[in-house]
């Protein structure tokens, strides 16, 4: 049996773009940070590394689809986060993110990744974004060069 699987290197030349959301910047800080040591320490060089922020989750796929439509970059990581509060607001902003960053996805047939957390409280924020339970921006940045990787070789 064959297996087709992506590699974790860059070559050097692969331009990336971190999309990040603002909202709850304590976290999503920490996500970019784990995103650009991913990137570094797997071959990439930080000159082709850019950081685009938004104001919050939700307009995360609108800035997606712009970037995808402008053919700038190789791959996308999306991070940021929302965290539960005691409306519903935070149904809505976390499917529709989800959503939409999946769409934009299929779309453009570009690999992009989906490092925004969603979470119960913001004990568990901080514990994905650099703590107990790893950090997800460099999780979301290691998909991505796989992805990358992969996408080169099908």
């Amino acid at each position: 049996m064959n297996i087709v699987e992506g590699k974790l290197s860059l070559d050097g030349s692969e331009k990336i773009a971190v999309v990040n959301s603002r909202f709850n910047h304590i976290i999503t800080d920490r996500l970019v940070e784990g995103a650009k040591d991913a990137f570094l320490r797997h071959g990439g060089e930080e000159k082709n590394l850019d950081l685009i922020l938004v104001p919050g989750a939700f307009e995360i796929p609108m800035v997606l689809s712009k970037i995808l439509e402008s053919g700038k970059y190789d791959g996308i990581c999306c991070v940021g986060a929302v965290i539960r509060g005691a409306t519903p607001h935070f149904d809505y902003i976390s499917a529709e993110a989800t959503k939409g960053i999946a769409t934009m996805a299929l779309k453009y047939h570009k690999p992009v990744t989906y490092g925004v957390l969603t979470t119960d409280t913001i004990e568990q924020a901080i514990e994905r974004a650099g703590s107990k339970a790893g950090n997800k921006g460099f999780e979301s940045m290691t998909g991505l060069i796989e992805l990358l990787s992969l996408y080169k070789s099908l």
